[in-house]
C-alpha cells in the first residue's frame, strides 16, 4: 500500500523498512533466463541457457571468462553484466600484475560486494539488475558464489538463479550429497539435468532436438583452468545426461501424479445384527 510513494528514489525508505528499488532490481534477476553453479572437491561448474531475443537474432553470451582461474555466469540485465564483468577483470589483471599470482576468489567477492553497494546508498545510481554466479578456484579449493542486486553474496555448494529456477534448486537439494563424491563428467551431467527441469516441458523436447543452441557449460578446478566447453563438448555431455536417464524435477512431479492409485483398505466386518451397520446404511 503506497508503495508509489516511496520507490520513485533508491535512498528512500518505506515506513516498513524496504528499498523497493532494490526490489525492483532483484525482480529483474527472476526474469533472466535460468543458470546453474555447482562444485566438488576439486571443480566447480557452469550451466546456463542461452535465449535469443527474437528468431534473427544470436543468442546472448551468458557465460563470461574473467581470469584463468576465475568465470562468472550471469542472470538479469546483460549491459549490467559487462559492466560488472569489466571491473573484475581489471582487479585480477592488476591484482596478477602487482603480486604475480591469481586474485583470491573470496577478496574478489568482497570488493564486487562493496561496489554495488554503494548503487544502492546514492541517488544518482540505481542498483545493478543483474545476478551472478561466481565460479573460481584457488588455494582454498573450488568456490561458487552467489552475488545478488542488493550487494550480498553468498558462499554456496551449488546454486541456481534465473525464471524457472526452483525446479532446478530442488534438483540440486535431492541430489546435493552426491556431488562431493562423484567425478567431473558426473559433475556436469547434474548440472545439464537441473537446468533441464527449468524449462517448460514444451521447450524440454526442443532442447533435446537442438541443444547447441540452448546450452552453455563452463568449467574450472584443479589443473583445469576456466573454459567454456564448444558445440562438440557440449552434445557429448547432453548425451552423456540423457544416457543417464535421470528425469528432470517436474517430471518426476508428473510421473508420481501418474501413478495409479493405491487399493482402499479393507475394513473389519462388522456383524450383521450391530446396529452400526443399519445407520449406515441409512445414510448411503
Amino acid at each position: 500500500m503506497f508503495r508509489n510513494q516511496y520507490d520513485s528514489d533508491v535512498t528512500v525508505w518505506s515506513p516498513q523498512g524496504r528499498l523497493h528499488q532494490v526490489e525492483y532490481a532483484m525482480e529483474a534477476v527472476k526474469l533472466g533466463s535460468a543458470t546453474v553453479g555447482l562444485k566438488n572437491t576439486d571443480y566447480a561448474v557452469l550451466v546456463a541457457l542461452r535465449r535469443a531475443s527474437s528468431e534473427l537474432s544470436s543468442s546472448q553470451r551468458k557465460i563470461i571468462p574473467i581470469d584463468d582461474h576465475l568465470g562468472i555466469s550471469i542472470s538479469g540485465i546483460t549491459a549490467d553484466a559487462r559492466v560488472l564483468s569489466r571491473y573484475l577483470r581489471t582487479e585480477c589483471l592488476n591484482y596478477k600484475y602487482s603480486y604475480d599470482t591469481t586474485y583470491p576468489v573470496k577478496r574478489l567477492i568482497t570488493n564486487l560486494g562493496n561496489k554495488m553497494q554503494v548503487t544502492t546508498q546514492r541517488y544518482d545510481r540505481r542498483p545493478y539488475g543483474v545476478g551472478l554466479l561466481v565460479a573460481g578456484y584457488d588455494d582454498d579449493g573450488p568456490h561458487v558464489y552467489q552475488v545478488v542486486p542488493s550487494a550480498n553474496f553468498f558462499n554456496c555448494k551449488a546454486m541456481s538463479i534465473g525464471s524457472r529456477s526452483q525446479s532446478a534448486r530442488t534438483y540440486l537439494e535431492r541430489h546435493l550429497s552426491e556431488f562431493k563424491s562423484c567425478s567431473k563428467d558426473e559433475l556436469i551431467c547434474h548440472g545439464i539435468q537441473a537446468i533441464r527441469g527449468s524449462l517448460p516441458n514444451d521447450e524440454n523436447g526442443k532442447e533435446e532436438q537442438s541443444p547447441l543452441l540452448n546450452i552453455s557449460v563452463a568449467i574450472v578446478g584443479k589443473n583445469q583452468p576456466f573454459k567454456i566447453f564448444d558445440d562438440k563438448e557440449n552434445l557429448y555431455y547432453l548425451n552423456m545426461a540423457k544416457e543417464r536417464g535421470d528425469p528432470p524435477v517436474e517430471s518426476r512431479q508428473d510421473d508420481d501424479d501418474d501413478d495409479p492409485p493405491s487399493p482402499p483398505e479393507e475394513k473389519p466386518q462388522t456383524p450383521p445384527n450391530d446396529p452400526t451397520v443399519l445407520v449406515a446404511t441409512e445414510e448411503r
